[in-house]
């Protein structure tokens, strides 16, 4: 796919830990039980500092544009060492970018302050904030807005550019300029409308009316649907039945259609909160659907094997080098050429980064 030199960009999952329970997220059972696959007996995975610091040297931080810390699982404000993460890399970095997604509900003032001392005009939070006082916890499940709201002021009262990602759906687009106009008063930078794709279901990819979720205790909670407005739909998903009818279901569209790879353009690579090394987000993200009683059914575990086995991708053991050397990024990228993902077309690219079903760019247009 690239070489160690090529790499500009790091997508850093630091932890596997979250307060919320939002229901769409892998994390949790449909904001329910955690997934069971993920951590290791009850304990979630989190990288420290120290961590960071044994796979990712001086030399090389200098050679990067820009390190995001996001992840599949987890969020940013809820791990330890996240601020001195951060300022690690601007250390060694003065000139890169640094940014965060993350739900805001977590921190005190103090924290978020020195957060945006680091991040400086070189880089930005991205809040992801789904509605207003009376919405946003439907589908960010446990956070709370008061949290929120001073995390926003105190962020960008320290200097922090902001931007806010509004998630819509049928309960909140409704408040959609009201959410705008408030990000205006306060100094955001940016107000993004996010317009899902997780309607589109992870497993049979099949479109979806509804998704219902669900507490700890397993009770009921928020019926997502998607918004009443078609301005506020992904445009992407009105492909979707022309594609089945087309090609005659989506798996068929996966076996030939063209892939062209979002991470390998930009020199990205993921680090799980494993420790993990891996393309992307996407690939990662294979790992552990919490639907699948052995999650080793997933096509990417065949890639992973062949590369030695999931030690073998640990950054925290082999280093950055090391994992390279297992092969599994020219592997992925050598199978995009094949025709048919049971013939060893890896379908998570398919999935993901086909310009015929830009369902993940369309969140944003």
């Amino acid at each position: 796919m690239y070489k160690l030199e090529d790499i500009r960009q790091i997508h850093l999952e630091i932890t596997q830990k979250c307060q919320a329970a939002c229901t769409m997220c892998d994390r949790n059972i449909n904001g329910g039980a955690i997934n069971p696959h993920l951590g290791c007996n009850g304990v979630l995975d989190e990288l420290t500092l120290e961590d960071i610091k044994s796979i990712f040297k001086p030399k090389f931080i200098k050679q990067l544009k820009a390190m995001q810390l996001c992840g599949n699982h987890g969020d940013p404000i809820v791990a330890r060492d996240t601020l001195e993460v951060l300022q690690y890399f601007r250390e060694h970095n003065p000139d890169m970018w640094l940014s965060m997604n993350t739900n805001a509900g977590a921190k005190d003032d103090f924290w978020w302050y020195n957060l945006a001392q680091c991040l400086g005009q070189n880089g930005r939070v991205i809040f992801s904030v789904d509605g207003l006082e009376d919405t946003n916890h439907l589908y960010r499940q446990n956070v709370q807005w008061k949290i929120v709201e001073r995390s926003f002021h105190a962020f960008i009262e320290g200097g922090g550019r902001a931007r806010w990602d509004f998630l819509v759906f049928d309960f909140n687009e409704h408040q959609v300029e009201e959410a705008r106009e408030m990000a205006k008063r306060w100094g955001v930078e940016e107000f993004i409308v996010k317009k899902s794709s997780r309607f589109i279901t992870g497993h049979t990819s099949e479109k979806k009316e509804s998704h219902q979720g669900q507490n700890r205790k397993g009770k009921k909670t928020q019926l997502l649907k998607e918004p009443s407005s078609d301005a506020l739909k992904n445009p992407a998903l009105k492909k979707h039945n022309t594609l089945v009818e087309k090609y005659g279901s989506m798996d068929k569209f996966y076996d030939v259609a063209e892939i062209a790879c979002r991470v390998a353009k930009t020199g990205s690579i993921y680090l799980s909160a494993e420790g993990i090394i891996m393309p992307c987000c996407w690939t990662a993200g294979r790992m552990y659907k919490w639907w699948h009683k052995d999650p080793k059914v997933e096509q990417i575990w065949q890639y992973i094997d062949r590369a030695g086995g999931k030690e073998k991708l640990k950054a925290t053991k082999y280093g950055l080098e090391g994992v390279f050397a297992t092969g599994i990024m020219d592997d992925i990228a050598k199978s995009w050429n094949k025709q048919g993902c049971n013939n060893g077309r890896i379908k998570v690219c398919a999935m993901k980064c086909t310009k015929q079903f830009d369902v993940v760019g369309s969140q944003y247009e």
